[in-house]
């Protein structure tokens, strides 16, 4: 064997060495180092918020996800109910990316948030709804922290609940439904 021949191939493999580190460290993917970001696996992430400071995450109307809201009063509070549409609630520790159709929903009473849900119930404690009409808004997230939207509109849906000064202590039948979303 001639040295010229050892050197080229000895050269060949350092290049291929160098060539797979660099994919592996993501040269020229984009990113902090690779000076622009990667596109977003669905939608379009907006420069509008949801009013909370997440940004909304633009999807076409036909692909969607929905939510209903339906609330009815029970034992010490409120059951929430939530249906789903074009959506299923990712578990717990998932990643923390954007899939179609996936993530959580987050739950307000008058514009505050009050839980994160990633199931289809929830005790709505009474002491977060005093006397009075209250807006309860159940609004899905991709699990990247955007909020999944329809021209620059949340994706969400609102009931309105009325409690009356008896029902402060304990409900009665005064309930609130949002509207939800269509039959599939």
């Amino acid at each position: 064997m001639t040295r010229t021949s050892w050197t080229r191939r000895s050269l060949a493999a350092l290049a291929a060495c160098v060539l797979v580190s660099c994919a592996a460290a993501g040269c020229g993917t984009g990113g902090p180092d690779g000076g622009t970001a990667a596109p977003s696996p669905v939608g379009k992430v907006l420069d509008g918020t949801d009013g909370g400071g997440r940004h909304l995450r633009e999807v076409a109307e036909e692909d969607a996800p929905e939510v209903g809201v339906e609330v009815t009063p029970e034992s010490g509070g409120w059951m929430v109910r939530l249906t789903f549409r074009r959506f299923r609630c990712s578990a717990p520790g998932a990643g923390p990316s954007a899939t179609p159709g996936r993530g959580l929903a987050h739950l307000f009473v008058d514009g505050r948030r009050v839980a994160r849900l990633r199931a289809h119930e929830y005790h709505l404690p009474g002491r977060l709804v005093p006397h009075g009409t209250h807006h309860v808004t159940a609004r899905l997230y991709a699990d990247d922290g955007t909020a999944w939207a329809v021209r620059g509109k949340p994706v969400q849906s609102t009931a309105d609940i009325t409690v009356s000064d008896a029902e402060a202590d304990a409900p009665g039948p005064s309930a609130g439904t949002g509207t939800p979303p269509p039959a599939t």
